[in-house]
């Protein structure tokens, strides 16, 4: 991403039912989610918006989330059209793509798109750390205060009357 190599981890569950007790785990932690539907099964579109509820209750706030509807290839075999696909995604606010494993189609794209807007966020946060570090370093931005001396003041052990 802009001339720097990223490390993703990326974890699979296929929205498998049984997978389902763990993916809370998962999302802890997680900078960056593809909610994946397949775009000949109409039940799995239906079932984004459960994942995307149950992403959004484990994971960070400021997670980027793109929606992507794969098997772009079965267009004759189609069960959700991409307009549906590009409104849900509009009212969620995710980004959206069609995808086809099978021909490589917008595969690359979306995940460089989702590195992306994650590198971003993350410069934009590390740049405003430094910022906030710098302006509490320069000189006569600080608070003065003043040491006087108490040698007057006589210590006594704990005990002592």
């Amino acid at each position: 991403v802009e001339g720097k190599t990223v490390k993703a981890q990326i974890w699979d569950t296929a929205g498998q039912e049984r997978y389902r007790a763990i993916t809370s785990a998962y999302y802890r932690g997680a900078v960056g989610a593809l909610m994946v539907y397949d775009i000949t099964k109409r039940q799995t579109f239906d079932n984004v918006q459960r994942w995307l509820r149950e992403l959004r209750d484990h994971a960070d706030s400021n997670i980027v989330i793109m929606m992507a509807g794969n098997k772009s290839d079965l267009n004759h075999l189609r069960a959700v059209t991409e307009e549906d696909g590009q409104a849900l995604a509009e009212r969620e606010g995710l980004s959206f793509l069609e995808t086809s494993a099978l021909e490589a189609t917008n595969i690359e794209k979306a995940f460089q798109t989702v590195l992306t807007e994650i590198y971003h966020i993350i410069s934009k946060k590390a740049l405003a750390a430094q910022e906030a570090a710098a302006s509490t370093a320069i000189p006569g931005q600080g608070t003065t205060i003043n040491v006087t001396d108490t040698s007057g003041n006589t210590k006594r052990g704990c005990c002592s009357t």
